[in-house]
C-alpha cells in the first residue's frame, strides 16, 4: 500500500474545488507551504489571505469572510488553530455558525521534532465541546480528500485535523466519505481496536499482530469523530465485548472519552483508552516518540491481550 501526505491531498482538493467554485476563499497564518495551502494561493492570489503570525486575526477574518456568503478555509497548525485561538473559534464562527473550514496540519506527536510546544494534543478536545463544531480526523489521503470535497459542500463550522507524517493509504479512490460513518478497516470477533488519524495504520499493524496469536481484531477508523459513528461501535463492541481506543492525543476528551461516554450508556464493555496521559510530548523522529510513549503497534496488541486477560 502507498504511503501519502494528507498535507499534499489538502492542497490539491483545495486547487481543485477553487478552479470549481469562485467563491471559496483561503486564509493562512504564515505556513502557507507546511499547511500546502501555497497551492491554491499559486493560482489565486485573489482569494488568498496570509494573515501572518495572528491566528487570532486570521479566524475572525475568516468569520467575517464567511458571513458575506463565502466559503472560507482556514489553516494552521493545530496547536495554534484551535488552541492559540479558541476563543475567536468559539466566538466568532461556532456561535454564528460561520461557514468555516478550520483545517489543522501537524497534529500529535507526528510533529516530531518540533516539540512539545508544537505538539497539539488537547485541539479535539477543545474542537469536541463547542457546540456546531463538525469533527473530522481522517487516517489517509483519500480520506482527507473526500472530507475536504464533503466539508466545502456543506455549509457550517469544520475542524479537519490532518498530521505532518505521511501515512498508509487504506482506502480506495471510490471511497466516498459520510459524516457519522466510521469505516470497518477490518472485522473480527474478540476485540475492537477503535482509532483515528495516525493512529488508525498503527492498530491494523497491531490487528496482525494479534491474528498472529489467534486473536481476532476489528479495526475502525473513526474518522467523522463528531458526529461519532454509534451504530458502528455499538455493533462491535456486542460482537466483541472488548474495546481499545487509539489516539495521537490527549486521552481526557478525545476519541476515547467520546467512545467511553456513548458505552457507558449503552453497552458497557471493558475497556482500555490508550493515549497521552497528562504529559506533553517532546522533541524525537515520530516512530521513536510512538514508541516512547508506548503507542506502536505491539503497544496496542499488547493492550488488547491484557483486556482479554481480565476477568
Amino acid at each position: 500500500m502507498a504511503v501519502e501526505s494528507l498535507r499534499g491531498a489538502y492542497g490539491q482538493t483545495l486547487l481543485k474545488l477553487g478552479r470549481e467554485n469562485p467563491e471559496l476563499v483561503v486564509l493562512d497564518a504564515d505556513l502557507a507551504k507546511s499547511t500546502q495551502t501555497q497551492v491554491f494561493a499559486k493560482e489565486f492570489p485573489g482569494r488568498f489571505i496570509d494573515m501572518g503570525l495572528s491566528e487570532q486575526d486570521m479566524i475572525s477574518t475568516a468569520a467575517g469572510i464567511a458571513l458575506t456568503g463565502k466559503t472560507v478555509f482556514a489553516s494552521s497548525f493545530c496547536a495554534f488553530l484551535i488552541g492559540r485561538a479558541f476563543d475567536q473559534v468559539r466566538q466568532s464562527i461556532c456561535y454564528n455558525r460561520a461557514n468555516v473550514k478550520l483545517v489543522g496540519t501537524h497534529s500529535g506527536l507526528g510533529v516530531g521534532e518540533d516539540g512539545a510546544t508544537h505538539q497539539s494534543l488537547e485541539d479535539v478536545a477543545l474542537a469536541r465541546a463547542l457546540p456546531c463544531l463538525t469533527v473530522i480526523v481522517p487516517a489517509d489521503a483519500v480520506e482527507t480528500a473526500r472530507a475536504v470535497e464533503f466539508a466545502a459542500a456543506t455549509p457550517g463550522p469544520f475542524f479537519i485535523r490532518l498530521t505532518r507524517n505521511n501515512l498508509t493509504t487504506f482506502l480506495g479512490p471510490e471511497h466516498r466519505f459520510v459524516l457519522g460513518r466510521a469505516p470497518l478497516l477490518r472485522d473480527g470477533s474478540d476485540v475492537t481496536l477503535a482509532a483515528m488519524g495516525a493512529m488508525v495504520e498503527k492498530a491494523m499493524h497491531a490487528a496482525e499482530l494479534l491474528a498472529a496469536d489467534s486473536v481476532s481484531a476489528a479495526v475502525i477508523d473513526f474518522s467523522s469523530l463528531k458526529p461519532l459513528d454509534e451504530e458502528t461501535l455499538l455493533r462491535c463492541a456486542r460482537k466483541t465485548g472488548h474495546v481499545v481506543t487509539v489516539e495521537d492525543h490527549s486521552v481526557r476528551g478525545g476519541l476515547g472519552g467520546a467512545c467511553a461516554e456513548f458505552l457507558a450508556q449503552h453497552c458497557p464493555v471493558p475497556m482500555t483508552i490508550m493515549g497521552m496521559d497528562n504529559q506533553f510530548g517532546q522533541s524525537g523522529k515520530p516512530e521513536d516518540l510512538y514508541v516512547h510513549f508506548k503507542l506502536a503497534a505491539v503497544d496496542i496488541a499488547a493492550a488488547a491481550k491484557r483486556l482479554l486477560s481480565r476477568p
